[in-house]
């Protein structure tokens, strides 16, 4: 075989068809992405106008109960803390969950900034517009602009929850760029549309961050899946997407010292068996908060409201009820 044939064998053939396939991805995503911001999901759920945007809340209990503010990890949105919500609910709590742009069915970024210090602003505009102070509850990356918040406006919070949360404590001593495939916006619709907004690998990809891989029901799934209907999702997920790879450089919650000042009740829950933000990460973070409670789920993954509903919803009262106490 001649040298320019083996070349385009190896090489060429195989990179047409990449590009052939993420086009066809970003066609069926465009064709898929039909449903107005205006359009909710059928859920009692409600839209909440802020200085920031329109946020998408979704709450459960009595309005006198110990708010209780959740935030959701990559890709999820409000719907997936229901279950959660109504328990908390059943226990007497106002349990609040809210959509982060650009994921569920919040308004994406004006400004297409997803910055952590930017997220965080999105939250404290939310806490007032909702004219409470509750108890956050951060899961996965959600915990990082939460903590963000907490840090700049303690004032608004009665508490905070880290839940297996990507905090990328001292991040910055070693910071990340972005790779150069994330630095073209075109590029990047592209690759989403075949991975984060691809319905097709929804599953497959919630399977891989659990330990507890038959708690991937078809009605999760589904559940995850309702937003990806919306117009614009897959751009705005795009313009989100470095936020996942690159350091965190402006931001105070990837240092020791903020969370060593934190005027706040705080406590740590964390799978046993977490492969994503790995059970040392919440070790590294409660030696940076001298000594914060720390609650091991044995035998969990990196999502416990979904892969042991019960045996979080038990840690996560007894932490608010020693939160409640302290307040």
């Amino acid at each position: 075989m001649k040298p320019r044939t083996i070349f385009l064998a190896t090489i060429v053939a195989p990179l047409l068809l990449t590009m052939v396939a993420l086009g066809l991805f970003r066609l069926a995503a465009q064709a898929r992405e039909t449903n107005a911001l205006t359009v909710l999901p059928p859920v009692s759920g409600r839209a909440v106008s802020t200085s920031e945007g329109s946020i998408f809340v979704i709450e459960r209990g009595p309005s006198a109960g110990t708010p209780l503010l959740f935030a959701h990890g990559t890709a999820a949105w409000s719907g997936l803390w229901l279950p959660t919500l109504d328990h908390m609910a059943s226990q007497g709590f106002h349990a609040i969950a809210y959509d982060l742009p650009p994921f569920g069915f919040s308004h994406p970024a004006a400004d297409g900034d997803y910055s952590r210090p930017r997220q965080a602003e999105r939250i404290i505009a939310l806490v007032q517009a909702l004219d409470t102070r509750p108890i956050a509850i951060g899961h996965s990356v959600g915990a990082g602009p939460l903590a963000e918040a907490v840090m700049k406006r303690p004032d608004l919070f009665d508490g905070f929850v880290v839940v297996d949360g990507a905090i990328a404590l001292n991040s910055h001593l070693a910071p990340k760029t972005n790779p150069i495939w994330l630095r073209s916006a075109g590029l990047r619709r592209l690759l989403t549309s075949a991975t984060l907004s691809n319905p097709l690998l929804t599953r497959l990809f919630l399977r891989n961050f659990m330990s507890v891989k038959d708690a991937a029901t078809p009605d999760v799934v589904q559940t995850l899946k309702a937003p990806l209907s919306r117009k614009g999702y897959t751009a705005a997920a795009a313009d989100w997407l470095p936020q996942l790879f690159a350091t965190p450089l402006n931001a105070h919650s990837t240092r020791p010292e903020p969370w060593q000042a934190l005027p706040l009740p705080l406590a740590l829950i964390w799978g046993e068996t977490d492969t994503i933000t790995p059970l040392s990460q919440a070790h590294d973070l409660q030696a940076a908060t001298q000594g914060a409670a720390l609650t091991i789920l044995p035998d969990v993954g990196h999502i416990p409201q979904i892969e042991a509903p019960e045996v979080f919803w038990q840690a996560l009262l007894d932490v608010l009820r020693q939160m409640t106490q302290e307040t």
